[in-house]
């Protein structure tokens, strides 16, 4: 098979970043174009430290439609603005790592529509998808949280959310919030109750669940609150989501582990531990590990995620793996970092 032709809109930023990691070792991939206009001419190690000794490309600002697939690290809104601008061959597969297409309502590019991009809900699709919208970083973990109960159609009327995240997924221009001297030994919630990531998680719980979504007049984000109750917290760290979730459940913890288990085996980057679980366990990794406990009449489910990998970068190249027809798992056989 002739090496998979890549370019990369906005690599720059973190996510860019975490592609570019991932893909200058990946055995089927050219990088044929890092754009950034605003570094063209320099070096990728100039920016992505940590690329400095793995790779001599330098950032372009040039961008064309001579490759196989194109990722859109950027912004929210910016990619539905660039590709207004700059229609792409209809033979390129994209693959958006903004909000912009993961929307039902939203999804239509040339004709065809984006594909809700989590192999574990979508993987048949994905398959065969020209166009991947890649989920958000806290809708994977939460998703993953859930989908095995979805599956069954066992989600009850309240899902108790609290999940706290690194300062990374504030994106890399410096902020109020991710600066390291308000961040560190600190911890505080936001968009409690209203985090648009809960649109897309409705959504995909209601795929598989129908009447998860309740009916009415009000927006999306609105319908979904009233089902999910969301308190995102940003931790004293740089990457990684815990999340910490509650339902009212029958199931037996012996049964709940069986559903889980059941429901990710043919799933390689999603695991269940019956062991309890730490954020360690999975940054620099493409991993999701669950752990379930019971507590009287209430399922605890706890899940960890790299915000940057599994969130958002490396679901990327696992869906790109998918749609070239290559093993799920290319390239992405990356190590956590331990202690």
């Amino acid at each position: 098979m002739e090496k998979i032709k890549v370019g990369i809109i906005g690599s720059a930023g973190y996510t860019g970043g975490e592609l570019l990691r991932i893909l200058i070792y990946h055995p089927n991939v050219d990088i044929i174009f890092a754009n950034s206009a605003s570094n063209a001419g320099n070096k990728l190690s100039d920016v992505h430290n940590d690329l400095f000794g793995d790779t001599d490309l330098t950032f372009s600002s040039d961008f064309h439609s001579d490759i196989d697939v194109l990722f859109l690290c950027v912004g929210h809104g910016d990619a539905r603005k660039f590709l207004d601008a700059n229609p792409i061959d209809s033979a390129v597969k994209i693959i958006d790592l903004s909000q912009d297409y993961r929307l039902k309502a939203n999804t239509e590019y040339q004709g065809k529509n984006f594909v809700y991009g989590l192999p574990e809900l979508n993987k048949s699709e994905i398959v065969s998808a020209q166009y991947i919208a890649n989920p958000g970083c806290f809708a994977t973990n939460i998703q993953l949280a859930l989908l095995p109960l979805a599956s069954k159609g066992l989600l009850p009327n309240q899902i108790h959310v609290n999940a706290t995240t690194g300062s990374t997924g504030a994106g890399q221009k410096p902020s109020a919030t991710s600066h390291f001297s308000w961040r560190n030994n600190n911890l505080s919630a936001y968009k409690s109750f209203e985090h648009q990531h809960l649109q897309e998680i409705s959504e995909s719980l209601n795929q598989l669940q129908s009447d998860f979504l309740p009916a009415g007049t009000g927006s999306l984000l609105e319908r979904a609150a009233q089902k999910i109750n969301f308190i995102p917290q940003r931790g004293a760290f740089p990457r990684g989501i815990f999340s910490a979730i509650y339902v009212d459940s029958d199931l037996t913890e012996e049964e709940a582990y069986e559903l889980y288990e059941s429901y990710y085996a043919g799933h390689p980057f999603t695991h269940v531990s019956k062991a309890n679980i730490d954020i360690k366990q999975i940054v620099n990794t493409n991993k999701s590990i669950i752990h379930l406990e019971k507590h009287g009449d209430k399922l605890l489910i706890l899940n960890i995620t790299d915000n940057l990998l599994k969130g958002a970068s490396g679901q990327a190249v696992q869906n790109m793996n998918l749609m070239f027809g290559l093993d799920e798992k290319a390239g992405l056989n990356l190590k956590s970092v331990g202690f």
